[in-house]
């Protein structure tokens, strides 16, 4: 009981500094939880942690990240770090994600579609020669870093909208496929690298 008094006391603390520097309409009180589980959750809610959405702060608004397997970070967190060991900017790493959801949802799939039925992977890499081999298309690392190093040769990205340069590497039908993806992709970028939304839009 000591530790849950403990973090309790936490969170009335954090929730006074937060309303100190961004004063609110006053919320309807929580509940007072009747067992673990029920604390569990509200605990959750307030902090954020082991909940399916998480609120990262923009200059727009909030941006809700939406629910991960634990595969499909992973597979985030290594676009992530190639892109980042690539010297690329926080944009380009959150295109890699962008278009890593629009192509498998971020796993790592063994069959392509009908208009690709030779894709394979979290970018659905043709087997045309150009993106290695199919171990190389199989591997979240290896898939990544030929997605970053044909981006790289994308002359004017940074003045491109973000489906556009991903089009423009994967020469998808649809110019515009990836866009409903972005916000979610800057959310799960926002959350591995700590930066905040509005250094990675750029």
């Amino acid at each position: 009981m000591d530790g849950l008094a403990a973090v309790t006391a936490r969170i009335q603390q954090i929730e006074s500094m937060i309303g100190s520097m961004n004063p609110r309409p006053t919320a309807a009180p929580v509940p007072a939880p009747s067992g673990q589980a029920d604390f569990a959750s509200v605990l959750a809610a307030q902090v954020g942690q082991g909940s399916p959405v998480r609120a990262a702060a923009s200059a727009s608004g909030p941006v809700a990240e939406p629910s991960l397997t634990p595969e499909q970070r992973a597979n985030a967190e290594a676009i992530v770090a190639v892109g980042r060991s690539m010297g690329l900017s926080l944009r380009d790493q959150a295109i890699g994600v962008m278009t890593a959801m629009g192509e498998s949802s971020l796993r790592v799939l063994d069959h392509g579609d009908k208009a690709g039925p030779d894709s394979r992977g979290l970018f659905q890499q043709r087997d045309n020669g150009a993106w290695g081999t199919y171990a190389d298309r199989m591997d979240p690392t290896r898939s990544a870093l030929s997605f970053f190093r044909a981006l790289a040769r994308v002359d004017g990205r940074d003045a491109m909208t973000p489906t556009l340069v991903a089009h423009t590497v994967q020469r998808n039908a649809d110019p515009n496929h990836y866009t409903r993806w972005w916000d979610d992709a800057v959310a799960v970028v926002s959350r591995i690298t700590g930066a905040t939304p509005a250094q990675i839009r750029g």
